[in-house]
């Protein structure tokens, strides 16, 4: 027993040497538990379906998150039978006329051009509310305080006056945020919650203003109170100003790693609210407008990057039917800043394609992503690479073709998983390490997807406990809340990298409850125990 442990632990560490890029932040929410396991490395299993997503996380622990993931970005996978191929695929014949072949040739990726980290360094000193507003300054909520009282002022113009309404302050803005920002703490489904007499009432922080005071400034805020003139994104004209000024401090303090990814972050409800809720109280809420996507690096799980499009209404991308292609121009926005850096991205299904990954390489932006037959852009692959064969496979087989640097990858761990790739040689291989099952041999790329995007889900697992549950209706609202969310998860990273995590090791939790504090400006801004 003792040497089946030693050689899995030298398995490990001989993978983790291969791959220098793949030593991840050990557990950056600062949070230690069985999610945290010796073994980064996601197996791949298609128990459920012949090209699901990667599934597993080691062993079960986190069968309910994957379920998740796998029905929102892969059901369905790239299997489903012999016969024809999907639309735009190739025969054998075009295939060869196109340049596919099955002689196979090293692919070497050019050095990395950056160095990643914190693009600033904080005193040892530094608070909670110094790293948040590292992304929504002073003058950021100097704004909302100015143009919530200009669109009180013009509501009241219209409506009448409100005998309750006082133009609202910076102090008393922070405080508001704060106030909403701690339903991320305490997990209250409504704000208001903190001024009952319930389970989620907070008296500590409730006497720093009246439940009236809080639900005016409710009522009246806004980012931007004029509908402007003209605009790229009128849909989302009343929260554009704040998601632009984000996404530049985003880019201004932090530099990613060569390794990133571009998927939807899991912002569902809380899945322990989800499990307690009547069918009735699940009807009555409404379903998000909007989606997002982030690109996201894999060494630490910063949010590079945002991208925001309604599902419906006057943003561009709403009119697109074409997912691949809705899909494709999502991709190359959240690419936009890191041409010509020698990064590598990593796509599931929705992304990728032959054609954005061809793009990409033009510009030294290196791919890896998860094929499907149904949900992927298939144009130009080879059809035989895409169907499944008479003939069964063995566990760990793989097969595949190239053109020119690009790989195609089919490979087999109890259902056919398909990769295109140019970041990685396929004639390198790796393995994927189960704890139950041993080791299985795979192409270097699968075990790359696999070791990247364990670390996204994982990061995703503890993100979905801290996003703020405050639910507004208006979908700018919607919006705003959640990229305040993603700001103070980034300002957590920041902090957990810089000499301030020394000083005081706060979890996540923790450093929650006193940006909180501090925003309230409560004298004691210590966390409870």
């Amino acid at each position: 027993m003792a040497e089946c442990g030693r050689k899995a632990l030298s398995l490990l560490e001989a993978a983790r040497s291969r791959y220098e890029s793949l030593q991840i932040s050990d557990d950056v929410f600062g949070e230690s538990g069985d999610d945290s396991s010796d073994n980064p490395f996601y197996s791949t299993s298609g128990d459920s379906d012949s090209d699901n997503y990667i599934a597993e996380v080691g062993e079960e622990d986190q069968q309910h998150h994957h379920q998740k993931r796998g029905d929102k970005e892969s059901r369905g996978g790239a299997g489903g039978g012999s016969g024809a191929g999907p639309p735009g695929s190739l025969s054998r014949s075009q295939a060869e006329e196109e340049g596919w072949t099955e002689t196979l040739q090293d692919v070497t990726v050019p050095p990395f051009k950056e160095t990643y980290g914190p693009a600033q360094k904080m005193p040892a000193t530094a608070t909670a509310l110094d790293f948040f507003q590292l992304f929504v300054p002073d003058n950021c909520i100097q704004n909302m305080v100015t143009q919530t009282n200009m669109y009180a002022k013009k509501f009241q113009e219209r409506f009448g006056s409100d005998e309750g309404w006082r133009p609202v302050t910076a102090q008393e803005m922070k405080a508001f945020l704060g106030f909403v920002i701690s339903t991320s703490v305490h997990r209250c489904e409504s704000v208001l919650s903190i001024w009952s007499s319930g389970f989620f009432s907070n008296r500590s922080i409730a006497l720093k203003m009246s439940q009236a005071r809080f639900e005016k400034i409710l009522k009246y805020f806004h980012i931007v109170a004029f509908r402007p003139s003209q605009g790229s994104n009128q849909g989302l004209y009343k929260i554009q100003p704040f998601l632009d000024s984000l996404q530049q401090s985003f880019g201004c303090t932090f530099r990613p790693s060569q390794t990133q990814v571009l998927h939807e972050p899991l912002i569902d409800e809380d899945p322990v609210f989800i499990t307690t809720c009547t069918e009735r109280e699940l009807r009555k809420r409404k379903k998000r407008k909007f989606s997002l996507w982030v690109r996201q690096c894999t060494s630490t799980g910063f949010i590079c990057q945002i991208s925001v499009h309604l599902k419906e209404g006057t943003d561009g991308l709403a009119t697109l039917k074409n997912k691949p292609q809705l899909h494709s121009l999502v991709a190359k926005q959240l690419c936009q800043n890191i041409s010509g850096k020698n990064t590598i991205i990593f796509t599931g299904p929705s992304i990728t394609s032959l054609s954005l990954f061809t793009e990409f390489s033009k510009q030294d932006i290196y791919c890896c992503g998860l094929l499907s037959t149904r949900k992927s852009d298939c144009t130009g692959l080879p059809q035989n690479m895409l169907v499944c064969g008479s003939t069964p496979a063995q566990r760990g087989q793989s097969r595949v073709m190239m053109k020119g640097t690009m790989s195609l990858i089919s490979w087999y761990n109890k259902g056919h998983f398909r990769f295109l790739t140019n970041s990685y040689s396929p004639t390198k291989q790796g393995i994927i390490i189960k704890r139950k099952s041993g080791e299985i041999p795979c192409p270097l790329a699968v075990e790359a997807f696999a070791a990247h995007l364990s670390y996204i889900c994982k990061y995703d697992d503890k993100y979905s406990k801290y996003f703020i549950f405050h639910k507004p209706n208006k979908t700018w609202q919607q919006v705003f809340w959640l990229s305040i969310s993603i700001a103070i998860n980034n300002a957590y990273i920041l902090y957990k990298m810089s000499d301030a995590y020394t000083v005081k090791r706060y979890s996540r939790a923790q450093f929650g409850e006193r940006l909180v504090r501090e925003l309230l400006d409560l004298d004691d801004c210590s966390p409870t125990q």
